[in-house]
This record gives structure tokens, C-alpha cells and sequence, in this order.
């Protein structure tokens, strides 16, 4: 009997347990685990994120540089597929079947989710899809805008957007994958304010994938929030002509308007459309700009490293100056260069030259013993030491590190330390004829075209500069970024650069290097340069500002293997500050010659 009654407990246990875990799971699956209710809301209702219209970009003469335009992805939420006609489906929207079904077997990794399984649909397919869209449950239709450049102009400034990538959404909360992102440029650079803040709508669906409404009335809802429209401070008319100086040749133009530091125009040539890096034949338009033999994609104006040349004449002259080794007095000897023993830097005068005609001929005797002195003075106990002063002073002028300007892409060119001397020579046992090529801008010096226009507003502005930049106003915004309001002082008194002034004033002149860049009423000041090239002819330079008081504009002027900076570079530069001044040209002659020039370069 015992034995009955220990079987009959050990069943009544048994059940009582199964009972219970039946009761638990069935408490759990209803009360805890809401996969199931997500999974029916799924089905009754459709989540479609609003994505912000993207700011606008003006120019400083309010010409629009960048806007949107609509275009349509279409979405799938692959749980919510039925069973539907391919065939039809595929024919309706015009669809490459294997692009389709390539994009749809990855969004069904994540089945609740929704995905882009094409993108761009054209507005007539969009029409066709409206009317038939209940056929397709699971599938819709999102706006999404697109980019558009209106001028084809100022590609390198402007930038582009493009998809994110894996990196990207993983350290950003705000960006899902397919969402679009500035890539370079101030699309780039003012990211966060240009995109806005996305929004999203919730609807009530049937069976048939019919929207019947706001899910409930619209309670968890986002509106989307625009972007904002910024206005840069680039001269669209000064971009445009000075992209058609350029055409197809190789360098930089970029202007900057002094008592600001904002940039009038920047100009990296050759250059592209840049609607070519818009919508989905972005991949492949990138490829073949990036591989194009012209370096299409790349930023001459804030990326290259040109030696600056004889440009560099009017630093060493400031330093020399605010170091006493010179004087406005100084003459020295030029015979055809600067001889040292068996040593020769060549030169083309022959007589005594002073100091306003150093920069008026661009001696390069005078300034071999400018440097030499500079390298040799007495107050500093190493050459070493005495370097490193001198280095100093080329910083402050913004050469060889970051300015921090808004363009994401900007480099820091090169000017060697101290160390990299030693290291060749032995400690403190070089000499300046070793480094005698920097006295005239040649050498191991390096800059960007944005840093040698810099260079030339702080010689306008009588020794400072404010960082340049490309952002003007800000919508809804009283002020644009701290740092490019604060005023950059340069270590060297004031009455110095007038001095130097005096020599850039007579280049122009009859006696100077580039009395064929002369403009009458203009007052423009500047200094030729041509800088030696080991992959073929020599580059052309220019710098210079305009007028000589209260100047409104300094430009730099590089074109590749053009040879003299008298040639090409400096009448070009005229053109530009006579273009921004008066809206007017002088000279045809000249733009008709250098819009029809091409130089040859090397494979």
C-alpha cells in the first residue's frame, strides 16, 4: 500500500511541475516577452523615418552653390512581406533584378528592421507604385533629397555627402546604416549643422499594406527638423573666373580678404563637376575622378607642398629687419650670385643693390646675406639656436603648420627643425651655407598656396591675420566660430612690413619683375616667385594685395611648370584682384592669353 501511495505522489509532483513551468511560460510570453506584440504591431502599423532637408549653402553674394532636390529609395520591411507577383513587380518599377535581390536577402538579416533595397527611383515609377502599392505588402516608397551644385563650381571647397559607413554608425548614435553623411569640404566640416535632426512618422496599415492613418493620432510621432543655411564668404563671380583662367592647368589660386581673414575664392585645379559624387553612380564617378592622371580629387590649395621661391623674400626681409642684422640700408654686392670658395647661387644683376630693390629685382645675392646673417647672429650662442629663433618667426607667418582653417583636408606643409640638420651634420656643426637654398624660398620648404596667401594678408594687414575661413553666417546664428574672430599678432614691429611694402609696391613697376601685371588705379603691391621643380619646368608665383592702404583682397597665385612667376602667375593675379575690385577687366589680352595657355606636364 506505501508502496501505491509513493508512486501516486511521485506522479501528482510530476504533474504539479509540468503544470507549473506551462503556467510560467504562458505568464511570460504574455506579460514579459512582448516579441510576439511587437510582431503583431509590426503587421498593423509602419514606422518611416522623416530625413531633414539639408541646408542650404550661398555665397557671400548670395548666389545658391548648393541645394536639394527630391529623390525616392524604396524601403522594405521584410517581415511584413507576402507572398507577391516577382514578375510584376520587377516590370512596375523597372528594377535590375539582381542589384534588387542582392540588397533584399541582406535586409532580411534583420527582418524587423527597415532597409533601402533601391535607391533613386525615378518620379514616373514613383506615380506607377502610388497606384499599385497594396499589392506589395512590406514595400514603400521614402524621400530622401539629394544634392545639387547649380554653378558645376567650387567642387573643392564645397565637398560631398555619402553613405556611412560601419565605423561611422558605430561611433554615432545619430546615423543608421544607408543615411548620408558630408564627406569633405564644408559638407564635412559643418556636418551637424547643415544636416538637421531626422524626424519620424508612425501609421496605422491593413493587411494590404494600405495606410489608414496616424497611429495613434500621431502620439509618437518626431518632426523633422531642417537644417540650416549657411552662407560662405566666397566671391561666386571671382570662383567662376578664376576657374576659367585656370581651365586644365595645373596649381592654385586663393584669395583672402584681409581685415577679415575670410576667403574669397579657392580655386584646385583641374576640377570637377561636382554633381559627378552625387547619387547612386557616386562609386563609380569616384573611382575614376581618384585615378584620373590630373589628381582631380585632390586639394592643391590647401594640400600641396610648393617650395614658395622668391615669394619667401619678403619674410626673410621682415625677420632680418626685426632681428637688426639688416637695416633699410643695406647694401650688398650681387656679381652674378652669391659666391662662397667654389660655391655659386646665381643671380642676374651686377651691381650694389639696396634694400627696396631686393624685392623690387628679387635679388637673390641679397638675400643668401640676409640669411647668412640671420644664421650667424651673435645673440644666440649656437647656429643651432639661432634656427630655431628664425623658425619661430616663419611659423607665426603660418608657414609649415595648420592654420585651422574649415577645410578638413588642410595640411600642414614643412619646415625643418633643428634636429633634421643635426641629425645630418652632427650637432651644431652645420653652417648656413648648408641651408643657403631657404634664403630664397627653395630647399626642403614646403607651403600650401592657402598658407602663402595667408602670408600675404598678414604683410597687408602691417603684421597680423585672422585664421581663414569659408563660413560667413550661420542661420539663426549671431556669430560664426570663436576662433575665427581672434586676431592673429606676428612677432615683428609694424614699420617694418611698410618698408617691405615700399619694395612690393615697385615690382609692378617699370624696374621690377612684373611690370606686365601693372593695372592702373589698382595700387597692387607683390612679389614674383618661380620656384624650382626636379619634374620639369619650373612653377610660377605669385603674391599680392590690393589696394596698398586699407587692402581688400590678397591672392597666391601657383600654376605648375608655367615657368617665371612674371609670366603667367602675375598677370593672373591681377586679373583676379581687378576682377574683385572693379567687376571689370582692363585686359583682355591677358585673359584671352591665358585661357587659351596650356603647359605640358609630365606622365
Amino acid at each position: 500500500m506505501n508502496e501505491y501511495a509513493n508512486r501516486y505522489y511521485v506522479v501528482l509532483i510530476l504533474m504539479l511541475s509540468v503544470g507549473l513551468i506551462f503556467v510560467i511560460r504562458l505568464f511570460s510570453i504574455q506579460a514579459l516577452d512582448n516579441t510576439y506584440k511587437k510582431s503583431a504591431e509590426n503587421n498593423s502599423r509602419r514606422t518611416v523615418i522623416e530625413f531633414p532637408t539639408r541646408g542650404l549653402v550661398y555665397s557671400r553674394d548670395s548666389a545658391l552653390l548648393v541645394e536639394n532636390l527630391s529623390s525616392f529609395d524604396l524601403m522594405v520591411i521584410p517581415e511584413n512581406v507576402q507572398e507577391y507577383d516577382t514578375v510584376a513587380f520587377m516590370r512596375v518599377l523597372s528594377l535590375d533584378s539582381a542589384k534588387f535581390y542582392t540588397a533584399y536577402n541582406k535586409a532580411k538579416k534583420r527582418p524587423s528592421l527597415p532597409a533601402t533595397v533601391y535607391k533613386e527611383i525615378p518620379d514616373s515609377i514613383f506615380t506607377k507604385f502610388q497606384e499599385i502599392k497594396w499589392m506589395f505588402s512590406g514595400f514603400y516608397l521614402q524621400t530622401r533629397a539629394l544634392r545639387y551644385y547649380p554653378l558645376k563650381s567650387a567642387a573643392h571647397i564645397l565637398g560631398y555627402i555619402g553613405e556611412v559607413n560601419k565605423n561611422i554608425v558605430a561611433s554615432n548614435k545619430y546615423y543608421k546604416q544607408g543615411d548620408y553623411i558630408g564627406i569633405t569640404g564644408i559638407e564635412k566640416t559643418y556636418e551637424e549643422i547643415l544636416r538637421g535632426q531626422k524626424g519620424k512618422k508612425m501609421y496605422s496599415v491593413d493587411a494590404r499594406n494600405r495606410v489608414r492613418g496616424s497611429y495613434k493620432n500621431g502620439e509618437f510621432d518626431e518632426i523633422a527638423i531642417s537644417g540650416k543655411n549657411i552662407m560662405l564668404s566666397i566671391d561666386a563671380d571671382l570662383q567662376l573666373y578664376g576657374e576659367k583662367l585656370m581651365g586644365q592647368k595645373r596649381g592654385s589660386i586663393v584669395a583672402i580678404e584681409p581685415s577679415s581673414g575670410e576667403i574669397l575664392c579657392l580655386i584646385s585645379s583641374p576640377s570637377y563637376n561636382p554633381n559627378l559624387l552625387v547619387g547612386k553612380n557616386i562609386a563609380k564617378n569616384y573611382g575614376q575622378l581618384r585615378n584620373d592622371k590630373d589628381k582631380l580629387l585632390f586639394n592643391r590649395a590647401v594640400m600641396a607642398q610648393y617650395p614658395p621661391g622668391s615669394t619667401f623674400k619678403i619674410v626673410n626681409a621682415l625677420i632680418g629687419l626685426e632681428e637688426k642684422v639688416i637695416t633699410i640700408y643695406s647694401h650688398f654686392n650681387c656679381s652674378g650670385g652669391y659666391h662662397v670658395g667654389n660655391f655659386t647661387l646665381r643671380c642676374h644683376h651686377y651691381s650694389s643693390i639696396d634694400f627696396f630693390y631686393s624685392i623690387q629685382g628679387s635679388c637673390n645675392a641679397y638675400y643668401c646675406n640676409v640669411f647668412d646673417r640671420i644664421l650667424r647672429n651673435k645673440d644666440y650662442s649656437t647656429i643651432g639656436k639661432a634656427y630655431t629663433k628664425w623658425r619661430d618667426y616663419v611659423l607665426q607667418f603660418g608657414l609649415g603648420k595648420k592654420l585651422g582653417t574649415d577645410l578638413a583636408q588642410e595640411l600642414k606643409g614643412y619646415i625643418p627643425e633643428a634636429s633634421h640638420f643635426d641629425k645630418y651634420y652632427g650637432k651644431d656643426k652645420w653652417r648656413p651655407l648648408m641651408l643657403i637654398s631657404m634664403a630664397i624660398g627653395q630647399g626642403e620648404l614646403g607651403f600650401s598656396p592657402m598658407q602663402m596667401a595667408n602670408m600675404t594678408a598678414i604683410v597687408a594687414n602691417r603684421g597680423y591675420y585672422y585664421i581663414p575661413h569659408l563660413i560667413k553666417e550661420i542661420e539663426g546664428i549671431d556669430t560664426i566660430p570663436s576662433k575665427f574672430s581672434q586676431k592673429q599678432i606676428i612677432n615683428i614691429d609694424s614699420s617694418y612690413f611698410d618698408d617691405v611694402i615700399k619694395g612690393m609696391e615697385r615690382v609692378l613697376l617699370p624696374g621690377g619683375t612684373a611690370p606686365n601685371a601693372f593695372i592702373e588705379g589698382l595700387d597692387i603691391c607683390g612679389k614674383t616667385g618661380t620656384a624650382e621643380n626636379p619634374h620639369g619646368k619650373d612653377h610660377s608665383i605669385f603674391v599680392a594685395f590690393a589696394p596698398k592702404i586699407n587692402p581688400k583682397i590678397a591672392v597666391a597665385v601657383y600654376l605648375e611648370n608655367a615657368g617665371y612667376g612674371s609670366t603667367y602667375a602675375a598677370p593672373l593675379a591681377s586679373l583676379m584682384v581687378e576682377k574683385y575690385l572693379r567687376d571689370s577687366i582692363s585686359h583682355p589680352e591677358w585673359e584671352y592669353r591665358l585661357v587659351n595657355t596650356t603647359f605640358k606636364y609630365k606622365k
